[in-house]
């Protein structure tokens, strides 16, 4: 059974969805799951858990990510991007430049955001973009969400390109309209992609056409290279099969807490599980195929 991250190229005009359904028949149906979904409009890293990894997406879900974005001032369109009929007209300011530079500078750090209609959070069991398109508006709680850098690189004829380090849960299509909002103006996405997802910066892309025309080339990501956060423990080969039928077993020598990733003494990585003091070591997500993830 094939298992591993991969981390995928979403090409524009493609669902999160339906690609990751392209890549799970390229590999022969095996399960999967897509890690922080990427609009139709947007490219970029997309990170897939396939076969047993599926078991850290999760973790995944809590990364800073990265973005490459493009708005345009002058005109906000109903779904925030340039998939919607434009619903507001409004003059850029002559001092746009210098607005937005400010506007940037005081976004940094934790502040409210107000999730668009547009988007797959439900009310009673409907996504709102459904709702949406009935032409409903629903009130939608406000979300605290961090800017780490929001750089200007470019702009020209109406079209401001930047670049922002944001936590998970941030819709960038709604900063493009609160930015343009507070120098008196409007906006909408013309151009989305995600640079990298914590903690995979850096590491390289594989395109969807890769996936389909040769799946036994594309390398995988062993799936514990997205906990370098947690701590490492190596179990001793005489503890893992009893880790392996459910039960906690004692190590010595262990000063750590919490959830940890485990080990075999050859470096298999077994899965994640909890520290509690005294060296207390209790399974807690393992993998079924301990042959299946390897890189």
């Amino acid at each position: 059974m094939t298992s591993g991250i991969l981390l995928l190229d979403k090409p524009l005009g493609l669902s999160s969805n339906a690609a990751l359904q392209r890549v799970r028949y390229a590999f022969g149906r095996i399960k999967g799951g897509h890690t922080g979904s990427l609009d139709p409009l947007a490219t970029g890293m997309l990170p897939l858990c396939l076969g047993e990894a599926t078991k850290v997406a999760g973790d995944l879900l809590e990364g800073r990510k990265s973005y490459l974005f493009t708005a345009r001032l002058g005109a906000r369109t109903a779904t925030g991007d340039a998939e919607g009929p434009v619903v507001e007209t409004a003059d850029v300011p002559a001092d746009a430049h210098a607005r937005l530079l400010a506007v940037a500078a005081s976004l940094l750090g934790s502040s409210q955001q107000v999730p668009p209609m547009y988007s797959a959070l439900k009310r009673d069991g409907q996504p709102l973009y459904a709702l949406a398109r009935q032409g409903l508006e629903v009130e939608r709680a406000p979300r605290t969400i961090e800017l780490q850098t929001l750089e200007l690189l470019s702009h020209d004829n109406g079209d401001w390109q930047w670049r922002v380090e944001c936590s998970k849960g941030t819709y960038i299509r709604v900063l493009a309209e609160d930015m343009a909002r507070a120098i008196g103006s409007c906006a909408h996405l013309v151009a989305l992609r995600r640079e990298y997802v914590e903690p995979f910066q850096g590491h390289p892309l594989v395109t969807l056409e890769q996936v389909l025309e040769a799946p036994q080339s594309v390398t995988l990501l062993s799936a514990d290279a997205a906990l370098p956060q947690l701590p490492q423990i190596t179990v001793p080969l005489v503890s893992v099969g009893r880790l392996r039928q459910g039960q906690a077993v004692q190590l010595s020598g262990v000063r750590e807490t919490g959830r940890a990733r485990l080990y075999a003494p050859d470096g298999l990585f077994l899965g994640l599980g909890e520290l509690t003091e005294g060296g207390l070591l209790r399974p807690r997500r393992l993998f079924n195929d301990l042959t299946a993830h390897l890189t």
